[in-house]
């Protein structure tokens, strides 16, 4: 299996590892090789971790996996992998690629790849697709040192990652005009500088495995199958116990990067529409260490939020949405293991009310620089069994840990204690534990900045948010046509499908009740205050609203609904629903009629009426 790897040893020479200086600079950081960037405990722990997981010898390891970690490391050197989010720290980018290694291999021991195949087949590539496996893993986030941030040499010149590893004394900052995402696109630049030829040559003579190691290389997770969830699933692991998290859960976590989609929805309401620290009724406060969310608020405008974005599959019942939060590692959990938490708010000029809320980490939404000043009253927190608490603010917050720019020593840059990550993270790993260790070079120091830093930047105007939420549109039968016809546009409401609200029948646009309105009240909550004043739920508000228009075509009898045939495989079901009488109003070009859906004689005894049906013969 590896005959062809280990006869071919012609690959160009790597590059000459850094010469170390006595004594770089002030405010400049010396370059390392890789045999000291690797040395520190907790790194030695995870190589060996990496290599029980292979199952080669020693000298297959060195080849095949200790090379191109060696490659990475000194061209990583000390940088972070983020800002200010996870292992936001010197030497984090290294931790983050070990650690995401580890946990990848771990995953892949469940799997049998590529899936599908005899056992033979599987058994004969096993060591290839772990070695991809790996190598995904720890070349997902290696575009970030060439297009996050800007490296001055010692000379003063400017160092690209393609020029090789460093060679000189070298500070760094993250570049202000970044984009995100960009890293994904950037990663082509780099993974030649980490394998090598022989490896390349290896790899390609498996067409599946290369194929989706060269997806996930371009950032194109959704088309790298089993090999980008695994993927996925480590990044998630890795950055939830630097952030105090479980990674088990995050590894454990389902596909389609639920937790990513949770929290993108989180960061645009945030920004867009909820209201901080308000002196009265608020949708949630932040304290210096803490951001409190009123529950139900969350709930309602999160689901709303990301079925807008044709995002399925989020509980309707706020309960399920809760336990998502709390399961993905998002909520925080109470000391009795609930996601919910009981506490009073405070103003400083008087106003107090208790809720209940979500406890979030802040590091989860902002970067430092974008967070808004904390909340200048309390938050008291009311523990089951023992009263109120102790106020939450205002403390003398922890800083965050913070990159070295241009002219700023070593000896600043704070580095935080993972004692108890490392101790969690060789739990989950299954590796027996050692003397709790800090990660980086061991000639870093760890100091904490003064606490009389300067305040956070202030919250941007609550005025923008206001003017936006009252220039929507208010929830109407016009304006459920309206929203329905772009998301069938946008492919955001299907058609058609075994779960769809809208499909064709009878040469006409079919919407099933009550589904379809029962979605649009969902994404639209302030039908529900609408609906209050009429003494009917959302939905059945909606339904009326959309009646009201006459665009449906009604039954001889008078009645409003329809009722279908749902014709499979297996089983058969029926849909009641409204046939639109002018399907132009939802389709440019009508699509042909759903074959598996008919048209149900109206003289047919139905066997139980819908709620629309009972009340809507006109």
């Amino acid at each position: 299996m590896l005959s062809l790897f280990q006869r071919k040893r012609t690959s160009v020479a790597a590059a000459p590892s850094p010469t170390p200086a006595a004594d770089p600079p002030k405010g400049l950081l010396r370059p390392e090789s890789a045999a000291s960037l690797l040395a520190t405990p907790r790194r030695q722990k995870l190589l060996e971790h990496i290599w029980q997981r292979t199952s080669l010898s020693r000298r297959q390891f060195a080849t095949l996996y200790r090379a191109p970690l060696g490659r990475y490391a000194e061209l990583v050197q000390q940088f972070p992998a983020s800002e200010s989010h996870h292992h936001a720290y010197p030497g984090g980018m290294l931790d983050h690629g070990l650690e995401i290694v580890a946990y990848s291999l771990k995953l892949r021991q469940s799997h049998l790849l590529p899936i599908g195949s005899s056992p033979e087949d599987q058994a004969a590539q096993s060591e290839a697709w772990t070695a991809a496996v790996a190598y995904a893993a720890l070349l997902h986030d290696i575009g970030k040192i060439a297009v996050d941030l800007h490296v001055e040499l010692a000379d003063g010149s400017i160092w690209h990652p393609w020029h090789g590893p460093l060679q000189q004394p070298y500070r760094f900052r993250y570049r202000e005009d970044r984009q995100y995402r960009l890293h994904s696109a950037a990663t082509g630049l780099l993974y030649r500088q980490v394998l090598d030829q022989d490896i390349f040559d290896w790899l390609v003579g498996y067409p599946d495995l290369w194929a989706a190691l060269l997806y996930v290389l371009a950032g194109q997770y959704e088309h790298a199958g089993t090999l980008g969830e695994l993927v996925v699933q480590a990044d998630q692991a890795s950055v939830a116990q630097e952030l105090g998290g479980d990674p088990a859960k995050a590894m454990a976590a389902p596909k389609h990067a639920l937790q990513r989609k949770l929290l993108d929805g989180l960061r645009y309401l945030l920004k867009e529409e909820f209201k901080l620290n308000q002196s009265g009724a608020s949708d949630g406060w932040l304290t210096q260490d803490t951001l409190w969310l009123v529950s139900k608020t969350v709930s309602d405008k999160l689901r709303a939020h990301l079925l807008s974005q044709g995002i399925d599959g989020i509980p309707a019942n706020n309960t399920a949405v809760f336990n998502v939060l709390q399961d993905h590692g998002i909520a925080l959990a109470t000391p009795e293991g609930k996601a919910i938490w009981k506490a009073t708010v405070t103003s400083d000029a008087g106003w107090s009310h208790s809720f209940t809320f979500l406890k979030l980490s802040p590091a989860l939404i902002w970067e430092a620089a974008e967070r808004p000043a904390p909340f200048a009253g309390q938050v008291q927190v009311e523990q089951e069994d023992q009263g109120v608490s102790p106020p939450l603010t205002p403390v003398a917050p922890d800083v965050q840990p913070v990159v070295p720019a241009a002219g700023t020593p070593p000896s600043t840059v704070s580095a935080p204690s993972t004692d108890s990550g490392v101790m969690a993270l060789l739990d989950v790993l299954g590796v027996a534990q050692a003397a709790p260790v800090r990660p980086g070079s061991p000639t870093q120091e760890t100091e904490r900045e003064p606490t009389s830093a300067p305040a956070p930047t202030p919250a941007p105007p609550l005025a923008a948010n206001t003017a936006a939420t009252e220039a929507r549109p208010e929830p109407s039968g016009a304006h459920f046509m309206a929203w329905l016809r772009q998301g069938i546009l946008a492919r955001k409401l299907i058609i058609n499908d075994a779960k769809a609200l809208v499909h064709t029948v009878a040469g006409t646009a079919y919407l099933v009740s009550p589904g379809v309105f029962q979605r649009y009240a969902q994404e639209h909550l302030h039908a529900a205050a609408l609906a209050k004043q009429e003494k009917l739920e959302a939905w059945q508000w909606v339904q009326k609203g959309f009646e009201r228009l006459g665009r449906h075509r009604k039954q001889a009898s008078g009645l409003n609904i329809w009722t279908c045939e749902v014709t499979g495989p297996r089983k058969s079901r029926r849909l009641h629903g409204y046939l639109l009488a002018d399907p132009g109003a939802l389709f440019q070009e009508l699509p042909p009629d759903n074959p598996f859906l008919s048209l149900v004689n109206e003289a047919m005894k139905r066997e139980s009426p819908t709620p629309g049906e009972r009340n809507s013969a006109q």
